[in-house]
């Protein structure tokens, strides 16, 4: 008899389809998630670092996508603190393969969205596994 994976069940989902590219959508494709990954790539770690990010994510929703990006192992969390407990997010290995998605977004909005502004090239993100 096959086992499903052992998957936490924030990242447990029915995927629409076997499509490569509808599967990452089922889990990076809303308008936050990859924001959220690309301020990992900027070296932005802590909770109010993502908040202050100029296009403005609601707490409620950060919270949750943080919750999904680390139960589906592309970040981790560690804590820096325990009372209250306050926490750093760091890309995982995992996490760290996105950054040549995003290279390819910058790049491509680059070449047909005028008024972009983007960094010459992402800083290499702390990688905890």
């Amino acid at each position: 008899m096959d086992k499903k994976p052992n998957i936490d069940p924030l990242f447990t989902k029915d995927f629409r389809s076997t499509c490569p590219i509808a599967c990452v959508l089922d889990i990076l494709g809303d308008k936050w998630t990859l924001l959220v990954i690309r301020d990992l790539f900027l070296n932005k770690h802590r909770y109010g670092e993502f908040v202050e990010s100029p296009e403005g994510i609601p707490t409620n929703i950060l919270a949750e996508r943080l919750k999904r990006l680390e139960a589906a192992d592309i970040i981790k969390k560690e804590l820096y603190q325990t009372n209250p407990p306050r926490g750093e997010y760091y890309l995982t290995s995992k996490g760290a393969g996105l950054g040549r998605v995003l290279a390819a977004m910058r790049e491509w909005a680059e070449q047909h969205v005028p008024g972009v502004v983007s960094p010459e090239i992402f800083p290499r993100p702390e990688i905890r596994d």
